[in-house]
């Protein structure tokens, strides 16, 4: 006989419940951890991997350079005591970028709080890199670590998800050169931004990812002055872009320019000459004079963008005292007709899209819906958690990502919410290219037991420690991110998990972005910020939203319905659980018609701008995907959920 589950309301109230006492409990244990397992299943491109093709495309899709060196592969590889000295004799040997839990990089061990991994390894400067700076990134390394080159102590970065780099340009040798990294990771011993990471993973929290798990890479950079960053916002009412370029130092050097070209495809539309350090704007318009292309989840245009650091005659020189005017229009009228000297100095290239994300009227009186490019889109997306079987918070390839946007975009998904991780950038590309909206969330922080309970009204206060090293990573990521269309939403906090001074968060995060929505909090404990009412509910039937007038109302997860589908489980034997959990493809189907129904009722007459089901895959032990966690088997054929969603676009 076929067993089959159904919770209603109580039942998922018990089930949080049960995810609390778990943290409590762990908070009230020694220190312990269950070592990673050895994935029973893997993706097919996980199947793939070898240290030959793991991770070879270039990193930095929004800011490239032609030329750059790809570290990723075998490096060596020790686990120490924390406080022990830099090993002298290596234990083996890592595949980089994959993090030392999981089974992608052929070791497969914990790292715990008191130990420290070391990685090392040889690499040799091409010989046309002479008379320039060498940079040496790093994708992400979680936690904490240091840099070692020849040596000599580099510099040290903290922080789990956000890309860092070093200038190692004084630390190198003709011949060959050693790179040696330590890092340690407090994973749930500490309150810092980890997402779902558990030293003991069950329920609802995964195996830890400690070290490198994102590309590392060199590139030469010119001397004496280079580009660092190029910030892009589109101005969609006023058919323009604003460009900020800094270069790696502040420059005074009146002749120091920099040159920015905007294109679709190869054609020229819009170019603008200013001195180094000021803003840019750059009007958009497409090949026939008309207005900019804009950039949705049914038509994702990109524009492409030249930006070069060069040298001029200074337009004032001459002048009696060299006098620059006041005000930067006049300053930036001048540059514009400036005559550049010789080649460029410095070239990267990138793209841009002009969309526009807001919140404003709807089709119910008081009700704002979330608008984009001015109108009423309903964003229909999953809970996306960006885990994989052996590569854990590493993705394969990028043919592994571009599968998954595929198969939501087929299925009638326009959005995805990013759950408490960050993406390697390529990721953001893919979303930007394919066109689908993203959700991002700030990756959760807190000590265990620290978190709210559902319905809890009131803030857990947090240390001023905390505190700093959460904004100072979720600033980071925005600023990081800032550049990719796909994203429409910062999310500031999920639930209570970690969640402080949430008002204050959201204001600030809308003061640094005022081109995107914020999502102050995802679901328990409202505290009227930012610019959503987000519920989560994993009833049976998805219950309303309340009608805000000063806010867009939106479901930010609900479903969970649970097949655990044998033959494809990462783990049988333990217990493989969904909010709601079945059997059969049949019963499944049902379910979710059912909640999809209640999803187009309150869009229809509530105004309802988004809902989030939960979850594009399988994870671990949560069985909720609609996808099995090795990707292999989808729960509810692709034309059956565009059957289903097509309702909300009407």
């Amino acid at each position: 006989m076929t067993l089959t589950f159904r919770t209603s309301f109580l039942t998922t109230l018990l089930l949080w419940a049960v995810v609390i006492n778990s943290l409590a409990q762990t908070a009230a244990t020694s220190v312990t951890a269950s070592a990673p397992r050895t994935a029973a299943i893997m993706s097919r491109w996980e199947k793939q991997i070898t240290p030959e093709n793991a991770w070879r495309e270039y990193p930095r899709p929004q800011m490239v350079r032609q030329q750059w060196q790809n570290l990723n592969g075998m490096w060596e590889y020790a686990i120490t005591s924390r406080t022990a000295p830099m090993p002298t004799s290596f234990s083996g040997q890592i595949l980089v970028p994959f993090a030392v839990e999981s089974t992608l990089s052929k070791v497969t061990k914990s790292l715990m709080p008191d130990q420290r991994l070391w990685y090392r390894r040889n690499v040799t400067i091409p010989r046309d890199w002479n008379g320039q700076r060498v940079l040496l990134h790093f994708g992400a390394v979680d936690y904490e670590c240091s840099l070692w080159v020849n040596g000599g102590l580099v510099g040290s970065h903290t922080g789990g998800s956000d890309a860092f780099t070093f200038d190692v340009t004084d630390y190198l040798k003709d011949g060959q050169n050693q790179l040696v990294l330590g890092v340690t990771d407090p994973t749930s011993t500490g309150e810092q931004p980890r997402g779902k990471q558990l030293l003991s993973p069950r329920g609802i929290w995964y195996t830890p990812v400690s070290g490198i798990w994102q590309t590392v890479w060199m590139e030469p950079v010119p001397k004496p002055r280079y580009i660092e960053e190029v910030r892009i916002t589109p101005q969609v009412d006023s058919g323009r872009i604003k460009v900020e370029v800094l270069l790696d130092q502040s420059v005074t050097d009146p002749t120091m320019a920099i040159r920015i070209t905007a294109l679709d495809g190869n054609q020229t539309i819009s170019t603008a000459l200013v001195r180094s350090g000021r803003v840019a704007y750059l009007n958009v318009a497409n090949r026939n004079g008309g207005p900019p292309k804009l950039w949705t989840p049914d038509s994702p245009f990109l524009y492409n963008i030249r930006t070069e650091l060069v040298t001029v005659k200074d337009p004032f020189e001459g002048t009696p005292n060299n006098r620059r005017p006041r005000r930067n229009d006049a300053e930036q009228t001048a540059y514009a007709s400036a005559t550049v000297n010789g080649n460029p100095l410095d070239v990267v290239t990138g793209y841009f899209a002009m969309r526009k994300i807001v919140i404003g009227p709807g089709p119910v009186a008081n009700q704002p819906v979330l608008l984009l490019n001015n109108k009423f889109v309903f964003q229909n997306g999953p809970l996306d958690q960006g885990w994989w079987p052996a590569g854990l918070l590493t993705p394969p390839s990028e043919e592994a990502m571009a599968f998954e946007i595929d198969f939501l975009k087929k299925s009638g998904f326009n959005m995805l919410r990013k759950h408490i991780k960050i993406e390697p950038e390529r990721y953001y590309y893919l979303c930007d290219k394919l066109g689908i909206m993203v959700w991002q969330d700030m990756p959760s922080g807190f000590l265990e037991g620290q978190n709210e309970n559902p319905g809890d009204q009131a803030e857990p206060i947090r240390r001023s420690k905390g505190k700093e090293q959460f904004e100072l990573e979720l600033r980071r990521m925005m600023n990081q991110l800032h550049n990719h269309p796909s994203i429409v939403t910062w999310v500031v906090h999920n639930e209570g998990w970690g969640q402080y001074e949430n008002k204050r968060l959201a204001d600030w995060v809308k003061g640094m972005d005022p081109s995107r929505v914020i999502n102050g909090v995802s679901g328990w404990n409202d505290r009227n910020s930012g610019d959503f009412y987000d519920i989560h509910t994993y009833e049976e039937e998805p219950r309303p939203a309340a009608a805000k007038s000063d806010r867009v109302i939106v479901i930010g997860e609900f479903g969970g319905i649970g097949w655990p589908v044998q033959g494809h489980l990462w783990n049988p034997e333990m217990r493989n659980w969904g909010y709601q959990t079945y059997q059969s493809a049949e019963e499944v189907l049902k379910a979710y018609q059912k909640k999809y129904a209640k999803i187009v009722e309150y869009y229809q007459t509530n105004a309802l701008s988004a809902a989030v089901y939960t979850q594009t895959t399988d994870v671990e032990g949560e069985v909720n995907g609609l996808l099995t966690y090795d990707r292999e088997v989808v729960k509810i054929p692709v034309e059956t959920l565009r059957q289903i969603h097509a309702p909300l676009f009407k």
